[in-house]
């Protein structure tokens, strides 16, 4: 499997070949699309990409966990954590990948 890794430059770059926007509107326009995804999810409101998936914020319950070292019980506090479910579409593109 690559390792390559998908930034924000290669998204702006994409907006470019593919929309005409001038490389800086492209940019401007990738960083307000996640600026806007990233304050929805603040807000905590779901962001719903139709075929690709749903990412939502869930409210974690104060716990009580262990060190795997020494077995010592540890308080873990509740927090709010980012989850992403994928579309079934995006599913199968990414199983049907990886054949052959």
């Amino acid at each position: 499997m690559g390792e390559k890794t998908l930034t924000r430059m290669d998204l702006s770059e994409a907006v470019f070949r593919e929309v005409g926007l001038s490389r800086n509107e492209s940019a401007d326009l990738v960083e307000a699309v996640l600026q806007y995804m990233s304050d929805s999810l603040v807000a905590g409101e779901q962001v719903k990409i139709s075929s690709f998936g749903t990412f939502s914020v869930r409210d974690k319950a104060a716990r009580v966990g262990r060190n795997p070292k020494t077995g010592e019980e540890v308080p873990i506090q509740p927090r709010r954590v980012l989850t992403f479910r994928p579309s079934h579409l995006m599913k199968e593109r990414v199983a049907a990948g990886n054949k052959g």
